[in-house]
């Protein structure tokens, strides 16, 4: 009988005397099979297996490869955490590149050997096992407050993206910030300086699409007495004042090509000549650069180099929009609401419930710096003591999920994403008050503890 609390192992392979051979072979696992991708990715969805051996030979390609790649692609699209082993016997170094390059766990080339095959598996299983625990312990550290110091969430998606700042801080490399506009970029960059050895140093920022391109050479490189006209004395430029420091170059894919090459010298030699200069200037400073625009796209065009893009790229940190941090909107809207109060029209005490609801519906195209802006206006227009839903101006709920957005791994899955987002947004709406959010849920006090419990969330 089948232990169905056992790890679950899917094994993809087609040929009928090697399943049977791999399914008696593990012992402490649930091992289900399949002979082809349909199959797979049924058994995927029905069993959301851990780890999977995957031979890419599959009909009806038995001969090549390209059924068993589009079958790692589908996995990992359903499933992103599943470890997945690669065996194949065609051309092997190349499939062994790209398959890990698709984000395969490893690589095993035919013909196999069971014991060492196995003990791969047993190696996958124990790694899976351990992210599992890593992303619980994440999960439980993300209730709402700040993080980084200044940056307010309770989303796990910001919990990551804090952790992964707090680990690149103390490294001494480039950093590009991805996101799109009023998602925290140089609140991030702020904290990137903060949280490295050179937080004594100056954090120096420059919004690059601000500067007419004339003068941001002069801006970033400074330039010496009689450079030009109106150069009446020697200045120093942005680079040369994050000396020690960090400098920011905040919409960085707006820097015109003639400027780009200058940059890439700077960061290939980490030395400066000002405008009209001939004397190298050493400089040494670390850089953080962000941007919204699509650097690959814009390296495809010709417009931004791709050798500067990799001197600029070594950590690639990119920041979730808004609509992408449940509960976070109905976060950062109290904290504003109470500074502008405070600031602008004392007689404001809070969120009325309307706005509450309209604000957790809204997608927030314009992200933090649009909330932010919303809410300034309404606490200035509210009459009443409450700041209301015709005070914020906004349509009364989120846009329909359009028809074609991919299904979840599987009911279960679609159910505890659906779960978690409501848990989030009433917890929020009712600053973490466990009765009143049960009630916005229409449930008992113990039945949501019994889900913050399942979801391992915080009260």
């Amino acid at each position: 009988m089948t232990d169905l609390n056992l790890p679950v192992l899917l094994v993809v392979e087609d040929d009928e005397g090697l399943q049977r051979q791999l399914k008696w072979a593990y012992e402490g696992y649930r091992v289900v099979i399949a002979g082809d991708r349909a199959t797979a990715i049924e058994q995927v969805r029905a069993h959301e297996p851990a780890v999977v051996t995957l031979d890419l030979g599959l009909p009806p390609d038995p001969d090549g490869t390209a059924e068993g790649f589009a079958t790692l692609t589908e996995i990992l699209a359903l499933k992103p955490d599943t470890k997945v082993i690669v065996a194949s016997g065609h051309g092997a170094r190349e499939s062994a590149l790209r398959a890990i390059a698709l984000g395969a766990y490893d690589f095993y080339r035919k013909p196999i050997d069971i014991d060492e095959l196995g003990l791969i598996v047993a190696r996958a299983f124990h790694l899976h096992a351990i992210e599992a625990e890593n992303r619980l312990l994440e999960d439980r550290d993300s209730g709402g407050g700040t993080i980084l110091g200044s940056l307010l969430s309770a989303a796990p998606e910001m919990t990551k993206v804090a952790r992964t700042v707090e680990r690149v801080a103390g490294a001494d490399v480039s950093v590009m910030l991805l996101g799109a506009s009023g998602t925290g970029k140089e609140l991030l960059a702020r904290a990137v300086h903060q949280l490295s050895p050179r937080a004594n140093g100056q954090f120096v920022a420059i919004n690059c699409a601000a500067i007419p391109e004339n003068l941001l050479e002069a801006e970033l490189f400074g330039y010496e007495r009689g450079a030009f006209t109106g150069a009446v004395k020697t200045t120093p430029g942005k680079i040369e004042l994050a000396q020690g420091g960090t400098l920011f170059l905040d919409e960085v894919g707006d820097i015109p090509l003639p400027l780009q090459v200058k940059l890439l010298r700077f960061l290939q030699e980490r030395v400066i000549e000002r405008i009209g200069g001939r004397s190298p200037i050493a400089v040494d400073t670390r850089i953080v650069c962000a941007t919204h625009q699509d650097l690959d796209a814009m390296q495809v065009a010709g417009s931004f180099r791709e050798d500067l893009y990799y001197r600029l790229a070594e950590i690639v940190v990119k920041i979730p929009t808004l609509a992408e941090r449940p509960g976070d909107a109905v976060l950062l809207a109290r904290h504003f609401a109470k500074r502008f109060s405070r600031e602008l029209n004392p007689q404001v005490h809070g969120l009325g419930a309307d706005a509450l609801a309209v604000i957790d519906a809204y997608p927030w195209p314009g992200n933090v710096r649009e909330l932010e802006n919303r809410l300034k206006r309404a606490v200035i227009m509210a009459d009443g003591k409450l700041v209301g839903a015709a005070d914020l101006d906004l349509p009364g709920s989120r846009a329909a999920v359009d028809e074609g957005e991919e299904l979840a791994l599987n009911l279960r899955a679609a159910r505890e994403v659906a779960d978690r987002r409501a848990i989030r947004s009433a917890l929020a709406r009712t600053e973490h008050n466990i009765s009143g959010a049960a009630k916005l849920l229409g449930i008992s006090r113990p039945t949501l503890y019994d889900l913050l419990k399942q979801y391992h969330l915080q009260a």
